[in-house]
């Protein structure tokens, strides 16, 4: 019987990782689209971009490779970073890249005794960067004084630079591969864009200037980086973390390295800390549920950005929609870390960004159903949508109308969101399953909700005339297609009304159409005439 001992370092989620202070593991298969490595890369003396969402490991990553390649004296690795250097002007950009560059330059040439060290400094000491000739041209100089020495130099998080000199920056690199291409004794040999933006689809002035750059992807940590990381906490403390535990924790995060760390924190100091006993399975499910309640940096600053393509988002947790790279929305999901392609699908990053963000977007919505009451299920254990349907235009009643006037907004799309949220209450935790917009052999269903194996077909449509007709279209489309594809007999219809005031309770319709029986809801979202201050 082992006994427990303190551990020795920490899983780091707040940083560049330290091999000395945190548990620490290296990517696999980071590979360019010619599944080229970044050695090989750069001894080919290639430029390539290198994109991954924030608190991926990039900078991790790199300093790490950094360490692996000036081990060979004739590489002179050089690290920057325009993290805060958005809204710095020319000068000051320039200046401070210049400070960073020679600081990193001079000490490495001096660490392998570089011949040519004193005349680097006096040429050094003479040129001042101030934009982007002149950075052009210290390379240019250096071609002729250290021909001997390989140059790579790494920008993260080049999103960081200014915008004012996006164009030149670029350009001036593109110029000096393309003149130096075919050389090998060259200074700069080699420079990589790390960021989170893929930098050679950047369109500047009407052209690409980076166009001449592999393209590498990031990858997240594999299941087997995930047992190596825990079993260096396993080593140092005899605690272990059993199969089943890594492999949830695996499935759950689908290897984002923030979250397998953070989790890893959870897991050993709130949930089992201090002993032998191993983690298991149960324990990661509460370390998931503690950490979905806990309030980050991480969360937060993903949410911000989930915000502002809510409804790309909210349809792509759901459905799984096609995926398109040329799709604005999804690019810039994509480039968060929010969503992934999977089988020709956009479908969220990992369930805990699914579970967390969704349920941020639904508790804005104000949805909130007390899904234990016996009214909301019928005697056989399966869902009265009467009930549900009911109280969902009591809480629109009670919420107000605003949400479907907002600017840019469309109103059957605001009413589909709501709806759904206040439909995914009682799906929550597994219970069910909820689509909405799910394509279907004749169509695509407004919203689809499955709870122990019962299909619920809802139709939604947005009244500005006829209701009749509005009402008639809609029982017409499903019965004849989704009712008739789904194997269903019964559906329902939710009519959000611009004829019939907020407030004003409409009984529900029993329709029968071949068979069919058809539920008819009339929502009233008319506010009536607003009246303006003078």
């Amino acid at each position: 019987m082992m006994n427990y001992k303190k551990p020795e370092r920490i899983f780091e989620d707040s940083g560049t990782v330290d091999p000395k202070m945190s548990y620490h593991i290296e990517l696999e298969n980071v590979v360019n689209t010619k599944n080229q490595d970044i050695k090989t890369m750069v001894d080919l003396g290639r430029y390539f971009s290198i994109f991954a969402p924030r608190q991926s490991g990039k900078t991790t990553y790199f300093e790490d490779f950094c360490h692996e390649l000036e081990k060979d004296a004739a590489h002179v690795a050089i690290l920057l970073s325009f993290q805060d250097y958005k809204n710095l002007n020319s000068q000051r950009f320039y200046q401070l890249i210049q400070k960073d560059l020679y600081r990193q330059l001079v000490s490495r040439l001096a660490y392998v005794d570089c011949p040519r060290l004193d005349a680097v400094r006096a040429y050094l000491d003479s040129h001042n960067i101030s934009d982007h000739t002149c950075f052009r041209e210290l390379f240019e100089e250096l071609n002729q004084m250290v021909k001997f020495k390989k140059i790579v130099i790494f920008i993260d998080e080049f999103d960081g630079i200014p915008l004012s000199e996006l164009e030149n920056f670029l350009t001036t690199l593109r110029e000096l591969y393309q003149r130096y291409k075919k050389q090998t004794d060259k200074a700069l040999y080699s420079i990589g864009l790390v960021g989170i933006r893929n930098i050679t689809k950047l369109i500047v002035g009407g052209v690409s200037p980076f166009n001449i750059a592999d393209q590498v992807k990031l990858p997240p940590f594999t299941l087997k980086n995930v047992l190596d990381l825990y079993a260096q906490y396993t080593k140092e403390t005899n605690q272990l973390f059993t199969e089943e535990s890594v492999k949830k924790v695996f499935d759950e995060t689908a290897g984002q390295p923030w979250l397998v760390n953070r989790l890893g924190t959870i897991l050993t100091v709130d949930i089992k800390p201090e002993t032998t006993d191993p983690i298991n399975a149960e324990d990661v499910e509460n370390g998931i549920r503690h950490m979905l309640k806990e309030r980050n940096s991480h969360f937060d600053n993903l949410l911000e950005k989930a915000k502002l393509y809510k409804e790309s988002f909210v349809q792509i947790t759901f459905n799984g929609v096609d995926y398109n790279p040329d799709d604005e929305d999804q690019s810039w999901l994509e480039q968060y870390g929010l969503i992934k392609e999977a089988n020709d699908k956009a479908v969220v990053a990992n369930a805990i960004y699914k579970r967390r963000f969704l349920k941020a977007f639904f508790r804005e919505s104000g949805a909130t159903a007390d899904t234990s009451l016996k009214s909301y299920f019928t005697s056989d254990g399966l869902l009265n949508m009467e009930a549900i349907l009911s109280d969902f235009e009591e809480y629109i009643m009670q919420i107000g109308v605003n949400a479907f006037y907002a600017s840019q907004k469309p109103y059957e799309k605001t009413g589909q969101f709501l709806l759904t949220a206040w439909l995914y209450q009682f799906v929550e935790g597994g219970k069910g399953e909820l689509h909405f917009e799910t394509p279907t052999g004749l169509g695509r269903i407004d919203i689809l909700l499955t709870y122990h194996g019962r299909k619920y077909i809802i139709e939604t449509k947005i009244n500005r005339s006829s209701l009749d007709k509005t009402i008639e279209k809609a029982i017409d489309q499903l019965c004849s297609k989704y009712l008739l594809t789904e194997r269903a007999n019964d559906g329902y219809v939710v009519i959000f009304d611009l004829k019939t005031m907020t407030g004003e309770v409409s009984m529900p319709q029993r329709r029968m159409v071949a068979g069919k029986e058809i539920l008819c809801f009339n929502i009233g979202i008319d506010r009536g005439p607003i009246v303006r201050q003078a």
